[in-house]
Protein backbone atom coordinates (compact mmCIF):
# COMPACT_ATOMS: atom_id res chain seq x y z
CA UNK A 1 0.00 0.00 0.00
CA UNK A 2 1.74 3.41 -1.02
CA UNK A 3 1.09 6.39 0.84
CA UNK A 4 -1.34 7.93 -1.00
CA UNK A 5 -3.86 4.76 -0.41
CA UNK A 6 -2.45 4.87 3.38
CA UNK A 7 -3.52 7.93 3.89
CA UNK A 8 -7.09 7.97 2.31
CA UNK A 9 -7.55 4.71 4.28
CA UNK A 10 -6.66 6.70 7.74
CA UNK A 11 -8.70 9.47 6.49
CA UNK A 12 -12.07 7.34 5.45
CA UNK A 13 -11.65 5.56 8.71
CA UNK A 14 -11.58 9.69 10.39
CA UNK A 15 -14.73 10.40 8.53
CA UNK A 16 -16.65 7.61 9.88
CA UNK A 17 -15.26 7.90 13.58
CA UNK A 18 -16.56 10.96 13.53
CA UNK A 19 -20.02 10.01 12.86
CA UNK A 20 -22.24 13.30 13.35
CA UNK A 21 -19.74 15.76 14.05
CA UNK A 22 -18.92 18.67 11.42
CA UNK A 23 -15.43 18.74 9.97
CA UNK A 24 -15.11 22.15 12.17
CA UNK A 25 -15.70 20.17 15.10
CA UNK A 26 -13.79 17.17 14.74
CA UNK A 27 -10.37 18.44 16.71
CA UNK A 28 -12.88 19.64 19.41
CA UNK A 29 -13.96 16.12 20.21
CA UNK A 30 -10.55 14.10 18.58
CA UNK A 31 -7.97 16.40 21.22
CA UNK A 32 -9.53 15.86 24.43
CA UNK A 33 -9.69 11.85 23.21
CA UNK A 34 -6.02 12.12 22.42
CA UNK A 35 -4.80 13.98 25.96
CA UNK A 36 -6.69 11.22 27.96
CA UNK A 37 -5.57 8.50 25.75
CA UNK A 38 -2.19 10.01 26.23
CA UNK A 39 -2.96 10.16 30.05
CA UNK A 40 -3.83 6.25 30.27
CA UNK A 41 -0.25 5.73 28.36
CA UNK A 42 1.50 7.25 31.62
CA UNK A 43 -0.67 5.30 34.21
CA UNK A 44 -0.51 2.18 32.60
CA UNK A 45 2.81 1.63 33.95
CA UNK A 46 2.32 2.54 37.37
CA UNK A 47 -1.39 2.06 37.81
CA UNK A 48 -0.73 -1.08 39.65
CA UNK A 49 1.71 0.52 42.20
CA UNK A 50 -0.24 3.45 42.94
CA UNK A 51 -3.48 1.58 44.00
CA UNK A 52 -1.36 -1.21 46.06
CA UNK A 53 0.64 1.64 47.78
CA UNK A 54 -3.17 3.64 48.37
CA UNK A 55 -5.03 0.39 49.40
CA UNK A 56 -2.07 -0.07 52.01
CA UNK A 57 -2.00 3.42 53.80
CA UNK A 58 -5.49 4.58 53.05
CA UNK A 59 -6.53 3.90 56.84
CA UNK A 60 -3.80 5.53 58.60
CA UNK A 61 -5.29 8.97 58.48
CA UNK A 62 -1.43 10.64 57.00
CA UNK A 63 -0.90 12.72 54.00
CA UNK A 64 -0.86 10.13 50.63
CA UNK A 65 0.49 12.35 48.34
CA UNK A 66 4.22 11.54 48.81
CA UNK A 67 3.58 7.96 48.99
CA UNK A 68 1.08 8.00 45.44
CA UNK A 69 3.95 10.50 43.56
CA UNK A 70 6.58 8.09 44.66
CA UNK A 71 4.76 4.67 43.42
CA UNK A 72 3.82 6.58 39.78
CA UNK A 73 7.08 8.34 39.19
CA UNK A 74 5.41 11.42 38.01
CA UNK A 75 3.89 14.37 39.23
CA UNK A 76 0.76 13.04 39.15
CA UNK A 77 -1.17 9.77 39.92
CA UNK A 78 -4.26 8.08 38.96
CA UNK A 79 -6.32 6.21 42.19
CA UNK A 80 -9.55 5.52 40.31
CA UNK A 81 -9.97 1.75 40.52
CA UNK A 82 -12.23 1.56 37.02
CA UNK A 83 -10.20 3.69 34.96
CA UNK A 84 -8.11 6.69 34.40
CA UNK A 85 -10.95 9.38 33.71
CA UNK A 86 -12.85 9.16 37.19
CA UNK A 87 -10.19 10.83 39.12
CA UNK A 88 -7.09 12.01 38.56
CA UNK A 89 -4.42 13.68 40.90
Amino acid sequence: MNQQNLSALIWSVADLLRGDYKQSEYGKVILPFTVLRGLDCVFETSKALVLAEFADKQTMGINLDPFLLKASGQNFYNIAKVGPYKEVR
